[in-house]
């Protein structure tokens, strides 16, 4: 498939377009662990790559990843457009760049669990990368089923798996545990940031969203044909209630019989 400047695909793949992915994945290897160095030639010293990477990340976070190009950066960095690709190629490392810029930021503001309470671990992971998406709402865009692993990527790794190394798991089992958190808490995050985007396309709030059906469900409700939805409680589907909270203290649980089970030799 060729890629466009966006990173998404828009062709027919070609015989020569795997080597070039593979070699968009050592460039951002080589970027992200400071293999590559910096051009002897090039714009002024003001322009860093640092700098680059800060801007890319907060034009993602106000305007998401559909306002991020190359171009766009330029001119918010005040520089041609030509003066990033000397210290990056091209959109798809900045955004490996930019995925492990978020994760160091993570791996500082996130409290640390005690290396022995893998449950109180799993609850600041849990916690910590739903801030993250929240902060960052762009990760839910883009496919990190094969992400460039980073310094910062690697350093979040090593510190999750101190705790968990106390269930007594297997390793594929312990990374298992990982990606069923990481993956409930991308589900929960993605309902969050597709609400947000809802009411804001639609100008709408919650309110009025739902009063505007009211009338329509109300009448569906009395009819007859939905009793078990027409005895639900009233705030069954109000905000008090905490489902990230009541989903998380679930896995806990089924981690738990597990690491229970394990322990006594089942």
């Amino acid at each position: 498939m060729t890629t466009s400047e966006n990173g998404s695909d828009n062709g027919t793949e070609k015989p020569g377009d795997k080597p070039a992915k593979a070699a968009v994945t050592q460039r951002s290897m080589e970027l992200l662990w400071h293999t590559q160095e910096r051009p002897a030639r090039g714009p002024k010293p003001a322009l860093t790559l640092e700098r680059i990477v800060t801007a890319a990340v907060a034009l993602a976070d106000t305007e998401g990843l559909d306002a991020l190009s190359m171009r766009r950066l330029a001119t918010d960095l005040g520089t041609g457009t030509m003066s990033l690709y000397r210290y990056v190629p091209g959109k798809p490392e900045l955004l490996d760049l930019m995925v492990d810029r978020v994760q160091g930021e993570a791996n500082d503001a996130s409290p640390s669990a005690p290396d022995d309470d893998w449950r109180a671990a799993v609850s600041i992971l849990a916690h910590a990368y739903l801030h993250q998406l929240r902060t960052h709402p762009w990760l839910l865009q883009l496919n990190q089923a094969r992400t460039a692993l980073g310094p910062n990527a690697v350093r979040g790794l090593e510190l999750a798996l101190r705790p968990l190394r106390t269930m007594g798991l297997s390793d594929p089992e312990t990374m298992a545990v990982l990606i069923t958190v990481n993956s409930y808490v991308e589900g929960l995050a993605r309902m969050h940031v597709n609400e947000a985007e809802a009411a804001r396309a639609s100008g709408l709030t919650e309110e009025e969203f739902w009063g505007a059906q009211l009338p329509y469900l109300t009448a569906a409700m009395n009819s007859g044909a939905y009793p078990l939805m027409a005895t639900l409680s009233e705030d069954t589907f109000g905000t008090a209630f905490d489902n990230f909270a009541f989903g998380l203290e679930r896995l806990v649980a089924g981690f738990e019989a597990l690491v229970d089970a394990r322990s006594a030799g089942k």
